[in-house]
């Protein structure tokens, strides 16, 4: 469902439950256009912004942006319970397509919940680019934008995946709008932060799952200390998430430790000595990426990517903030210049 379906469905739904009626429009602004509504005898023209989908992580961006261009509202396919009563504590309107909206400005507030979603939307074609390979390369083409324009069998060494799958993730990245063509040798990565913000969805639902060998607790305390060691730091093993933030910003004390390892569960567990324990604090998963992937200072800690996603799925307010400073920092020129 595109931006356009979204909306429509969004206000068609909101004046079969209501009655209220709401004109779209686009904009020039970096919001995607402005709604004119009309409540009984009143008319108010508000700035909306449209999303499949909120993340937690997404609501620092989307409160500056309803700070610039009040009136305000945020307008998606799905907002959970949880984001709603986020965005009604900071007064910040919302629609989604079931007709639910909530919305308080100049004396005149809306507010209609429990309309359910419909059930029997079709469900979306597969792009390959989002799929579990998809995510390795695409992880790398962000990594490496200049791989856009080098012979797929390159790529496919390099990520490791199969040649005849990296046509079909490009593929699947052009249909989506993610890359642009500047002549015939020449393209792209466009929407870079629409690109990021997806990667991340489906970095937290597909893909980081696939790659956890287990959860561990330490020997003892002072364990932890010997993670920034620069012999526990290396290509065999290395730190994400928390501790790697940590590294970087010196901001964040880690209560979660996230390591990403080539090692097998049973070297790792005799090197480190680390204790099996489903509720351990610290999480191991398979290195997805090697060190061709890098175009970057990493600080020594995974790319810097992928520590901002591991700290924004957490939904922990302190872990959040802390990757915010990081994309404020490192990623938002890169992600936010096209």
């Amino acid at each position: 469902m595109n931006t356009e379906d979204i909306v429509i469905e969004a206000l068609d739904n909101l004046f079969t439950q209501t009655g209220f009626q709401g004109k779209f429009k686009p904009t020039i602004y970096r919001e995607d256009g402005e709604i004119d509504f009309d409540f009984r005898n009143k008319h108010m023209r508000v700035f909306a912004e449209i999303k499949k989908e909120i993340k937690p992580y997404q609501l620092p961006d989307i409160e500056a942006r309803a700070k610039k261009y009040e009136p305000y509202m945020i307008v998606a396919d799905r907002i959970y319970p949880a984001t709603k009563e986020q965005l009604r504590k900071k007064g910040i309107g919302y629609l989604d397509t079931a007709g639910n909206i909530y919305l308080d400005h100049d004396n005149i507030m809306i507010w209609q919940e429990g309309n359910k979603q419909k059930e029997d939307k079709k469900k979306a074609v597969t792009n390959r680019a989002f799929t579990k390979t998809g995510l390795k390369a695409v992880f790398y083409l962000m990594l490496n934008e200049h791989a856009l324009n080098q012979p797929y069998r390159q790529t496919a060494e390099i990520t490791g995946i199969a040649l005849g799958n990296i046509k079909y993730i490009i593929d699947g990245l052009k249909e989506a709008g993610y890359i642009l063509r500047m002549d015939d040798r020449k393209c792209l990565l466009q929407n870079k932060k629409a690109l990021l913000e997806r990667w991340i969805a489906g970095y937290r639902e597909i893909l980081k799952p696939a790659l956890l060998i287990g959860n561990f607790r330490f020997t003892n305390n002072d364990t932890a200390h010997n993670l920034f060691g620069p012999a526990f730091i290396n290509d065999e093993i290395t730190v994400g998430g928390e501790p790697a933030a940590e590294r970087i910003t010196k901001y964040l004390h880690p209560e979660i430790y996230t390591l990403y390892t080539t090692l097998v569960k049973t070297d790792m567990l005799r090197r480190f000595k680390f204790i099996p324990d489903a509720k351990g604090n610290i999480e191991i998963y398979r290195k997805f990426w090697n060190e061709k992937f890098i175009a970057e200072d990493n600080l020594n800690t995974a790319p810097l990517i992928l520590v901002y996603a591991d700290l924004v799925i957490t939904d922990d307010p302190r872990c959040i903030e802390t990757a915010q400073i990081i994309y404020d920092k490192y990623l938002r020129d890169e992600f936010e210049r096209r």
